[in-house]
């Protein structure tokens, strides 16, 4: 009869909170790992947050009904993979990174403005940690998972207690029976095992689990002998198994869900026998019951929620709220928001505790330590009451790290520079080794940049937290350009019907270039034909073709000379058509003779040559055949070519034969070759003086030449990991680098070097999104704000780049509706400063190109904000030659402003007096009686409902005569 007896859980209803209710504000993070991206203890809740190595820290209720405050932990030098909270000590975090480390931190109280515990760290390992557990009947014991091994550690002694090494792949998850003996693992080797790690590293049972090797999860049903695995079929099908260690040759029943391709979240409650099911990137949660005696998954619930799941975590049961008959709650992390989802039992009387509902729970004082546990000790967690009046009051801390609070641990006041007796670390030890930023929202991750250093990372431990009041203090440095807005210009300036453009063009040229008149677009059709049009004629294209430059070979890079706005510079990809290169005679094997009495516009190309061409007075009229000049010196396919920043005439370009060689126009001749680099160069700028020369290249280097003194590298430095590409420009005055790459998991992100300590590697790194576009930076000198975009994306970030710390400010991003092709920006002299403009770019799309404003929103328009312009760099004026470059000198542009003449600064804007707010007394004085106001109100009804004397409408409705009626 038991067999058929109703489920007293059969009617649990999933219930969404309203909007007031989520945590808000948050930007939560897109790194593929095998964690569940958010975690909760019954303090506090931690979720992977867009940064790099930056863990979003919320309490898990509000204190007063005040608004929840999210505070970032900068723990690791690479993304974190996975976390835990200590499942005795609620503040006790451990983390694991792919930086091959775990650290495990301590949270402050709730409430509390000072950390101060101190961090272990364990390890590096041997490859990137994926999974993390916490053990559950002995405090200090903590499994993680890396690549094909499982260790064991005692945080007490900061030693593994055993190594679980007999993997065949990637490990994938782990889980610990809720008594703490046994230890499962799933792996990529689609097989399951148990382990006793007591018993020896070697694992005692093994089986085939799901037939696709993508994520699959394993969970131990509480104490019991059985285990729940999540995964993907042959089919590609996800699918369930419930599996009993007692007869593990197969599962004992399996259930298809969907065919989906999101990797399945699973939680489950072994109190009530609830499972709950999320994809990642879905907005629907499965809810069953697991009957394992059956055995059997009976669907309870589903609901639809309205973000798609990036992370998903139980909160524990001694914070559910029992007397609304919760019996589970999930926390669903989202894009933009942490959303808690109860689990409800609808009772008639929600007044009493019902005991059927809330059996006694495991409660969270440990039975054992780590060594006790590792020499046999088996004793069981007791269990505690759900009851609110017979709930457990006492806390458990852990003494492997000093708590912030009094304590038994031999913790002393931090605020006094007295030293922790287990650590001996003073206070400025635990501030050097900072890793708790100041509470700041996590809508803007690049206020609290991750800080590393190029061989160990940041320390571990939690900085003072600011007792100041100031907003400042309190909420970390904020960019002036916040609040930046971009938007697209109106159609009647854009260009459109533009036809068979190049989309090909190589990762190492921005797709197209532009300077302040014209435009240079690549064309698909052969011979390397380009298309130049004129900015000041927007509108629509002809339908019929338009007059090109016939470069004869495919381009691989093209840059507009800063100094002459008609001469053009393209690099080639093939080998160039017979008829192009008859026509261009030679001077010595190297360069065409220069006409120096009319611009010129230069390319370069895959044959290893690069042409320079020049643009007639108004535009192209007629297809161009024949350049200039071709200068010839590479002998593999030339990469990307840049003009000097100071001096005219003078070029720069690398290629695939290693070499970077720097070309004299006006003497026509190759000057300087610099060697050095091993593998393909993806990018390189001048310096702002114009003095060096970086490179960034495939080997995972970063080179600063120093040209006219040696032709090999001054320094060299750690750059981006991945070999995908990456770009880099000079930043804040030129004293620093910022680079842009990927990671080994192929995400995006910008690393800030100081330009004279290369090989100490990053100051800071900060991790975008994953995409697979390389980031083209674009940095404005005047002020400070950094552009990033790739092409085929939507998104334009923006960035203040700072020299301290944090170094990035995050700024208002650009989204554009459709992906763009390239993204190039103009001269600071076309930006509209009367609408407080301070960028202007190009966004190429499918067929048209259109122009986009960043401007700032001001009150005081009408003034010139001198704060947001200072005087700009005349940057289309040389300041020398090339030749007295070559010789040793150095020059120096002027500065103009760009104020207009009619308008007066913000800074020189008369003070307005403040406006006095007061009520004139006679507005009291004159002030109605509630009689006269019911009189009023009484009166107006009356008028609008009319007089009762006066006829009604159907009065005048005329009927039939009396002797119609029968």
């Amino acid at each position: 009869m038991n067999r058929f007896k109703a489920s007293k859980f059969r009617h649990t209803e999933a219930r969404l909170p309203r909007r007031e209710a989520w945590i808000s504000g948050v930007r939560a993070g897109s790194v593929p790992s095998c964690g569940n991206h958010v975690k909760s203890s019954c303090r506090w809740i931690a979720f992977s947050a867009e940064a790099a190595g930056v863990l979003g820290i919320v309490p898990l209720e509000c204190e007063d009904g005040g608004k929840r405050t999210i505070s970032q932990l900068c723990c690791h030098s690479d993304v974190v993979t996975d976390f835990d909270f200590s499942p005795f000590d609620q503040l006790l975090l451990a983390t694991g990174s792919a930086d091959e480390t775990v650290k495990v931190w301590r949270l402050p109280e709730s409430g509390q403005d000072i950390p101060g515990g101190v961090g272990l760290t364990l390890g590096p390992g041997e490859a990137p940690v994926d999974v993390l557990q916490f053990h559950p009947t002995a405090d200090a014991v903590l499994a993680s998972g890396a690549g094909k091994r499982v260790t064991v550690w005692d945080l007490g002694q900061q030693q593994p207690l055993t190594v679980l090494d007999s993997h065949g792949d990637q490990l994938q998850s782990l889980t610990w029976k809720r008594d703490g003996r046994l230890l499962g693992t799933s792996c990529k080797d689609k097989k399951l095992r148990i382990f006793d790690p007591r018993a020896g590293p070697a694992a005692s049972q093994s089986v085939p689990g799901h037939d696709n090797n993508k994520d699959s999860r394993l969970l131990w049903m509480g104490s019991s002998d059985c285990l729940i695995s999540v995964g993907f079929s042959q089919m590609r099908e996800r699918e369930v198994k419930l599996w009993d260690t007692r007869r593990l040759s197969g599962a004992m029943f399996t259930m298809a869900l969907d065919t989906s391709p999101g990797v399945t979240i699973p939680l489950y409650d072994a109190d009530t026998g609830l499972l709950v099911l999320a994809g990642k990137g879905e907005n629907l949660l499965y809810c069953f019951e697991v009957a394992p005696t059956q055995p059997a998954l009976t669907q309870v619930t589903q609901c639809r929620t309205e973000g798609s799941t990036r992370g998903l975590a139980a909160v524990p049961r001694l914070a559910l709220d029992v007397m609304a008959c919760e019996v589970l709650r999930v926390l669903q992390l989202t894009d933009t928001a942490l959303v808690p989802v109860s689990y409800l039992v609808p009772r008639k009387s929600v007044q009493e505790f019902h005991e059927d509902l809330f059996p006694d729970c495991t409660g969270m004082l440990p039975a054992t330590d780590a060594q006790g546990w590792w020499a046999g000790d088996s004793q069981q967690v007791g269990r505690v009451s759900l009851h609110p009046a017979r709930r457990p009051t006492e806390t458990f801390t852990s003494p492997i790290i000093a708590g912030t609070g009094p304590t038994n641990a031999g913790h002393t006041d931090t605020d006094t520079g007295h030293t922790d007796t287990d650590t001996g670390h003073t206070d400025a030890d635990q501030s050097e080794a900072s890793g708790y930023s100041s509470p700041s929202s996590l809508a803007s991750p690049g206020s609290v940049a991750t800080s590393l250093s190029a061989s160990t990372g940041p320390s571990s431990g939690f900085a003072s937290s600011p007792s100041q009041k100031s907003l400042q203090s309190l909420l970390g440095p904020s960019s002036r350009f916040r609040h930046a807005q971009g938007r697209a210009l109106h159609r009647d300036q854009h260009l459109t019907n533009l036809r068979g453009l190049s989309l090909t063009t190589p990762g190492e040229c921005d797709g197209f270039c532009a300077n302040q008149q014209r435009v240079a677009l690549p064309l698909l059709s052969a011979g390397g034909q380009i298309a130049v049009l004129e900015l000041s004629k927007p509108g629509r294209l002809p339908d019929t073709a338009v007059p090109t430059i016939q470069n004869g070979a495919a381009v691989a890079d093209l840059t507009w000379d800063p100094f002459d706005p008609w001469r053009l510079a393209v690099g080639t990809c093939v080998p160039a058509l017979p008829g192009c290169a008859r026509r261009v005679p030679q001077l010595q094997g190297l360069i065409t003779p220069l006409t120096t009495a009319r611009p010129l516009w230069c390319t370069a190309g895959e044959d290893a040559r690069i042409r320079l061409w020049r643009i007639p007075e108004g535009g192209l009229r007629e297809t161009l055949q024949e350049p200039e000049a071709i200068l010839r010196g590479h002998t593999e396919k030339i990469y990307s070519i840049r003009f000097h920043p100071m001096a005219s005439d003078l070029l720069v370009s690398s290629s695939y034969d290693m070499t970077v060689r720097i070309w004299e126009l006006s003497a026509g001749r190759e000057v300087l070759c610099l060697r050095g680099h091993t593998d393909q160069i993806f990018s390189m700028a001048w310096s702002p003086d114009g003095k060096q020369l970086a490179t960034v290249s495939k080997d995972g280097r970063i080179r600063l030449y120093e040209p006219r003194r040696s032709s090999q590298p001054q320094q060299e430095g750690p750059g981006p990991e991945g070999g995908r590409g990456a770009r880099l420009v000079w930043v804040c005055g030129g004293d620093f680098l910022l680079v842009s790459g990927f990671d080994s998991r192929s995400e995006r992100r910008i690393l800030l070097y100081r330009a004279q300590a290369l090989p100490e590697g990053p100051l800071s790194v900060l991790g975008l999104d994953v995409a697979p576009s390389t980031l083209l930076p674009f940095y404005d000198e005047d002020t400070s704000v950094v552009f990033l975009t790739g092409k085929g994306d939507t998104r334009v970030f923006l960035y203040e780049v700072t020299p301290e710390p944090p170094y990035f400010l995050e700024c208002n991003s650009f989204t554009s509706n459709e992906p763009h092709k390239g993204f190039v920006f103009l001269p600071k002299t076309v930006c509209e400063v009367r609408e407080v403009e301070f960028a202007r770019a190009l966004r190429l799309g499918q067929s048209s190109l259109e122009p986009v404003a960043f401007h700032v929103p001001r009150v005081k328009k009408e003034y010139f904000q001198d704060d947001l312009y200072p005087p700009t760099r005349v940057w289309w004026e040389p300041a020398l030659a090339a030749g007295a470059w070559l010789d040793g000198q150095d020059g120096q542009q002027r500065r103009a402003s760009l104020r207009p003449a009619d308008m007066v600064p913000v800074s020189e804007a008369p003070k307005e007096a403040p406006a006095r707010k007061f009520v004139p007394a006679s507005v009291y004085l004159e002030e109605k009686s509630d009689e006269q106001k019911k009189e009023e109100l009484l009166s107006a009804m009356v008028a609008r409902l009319g007089n009762r004397d006066d006829p009604l409408p159907q009065d005048s409705f005329e009927g039939v005569d009396e002797d119609e009626w029968d």
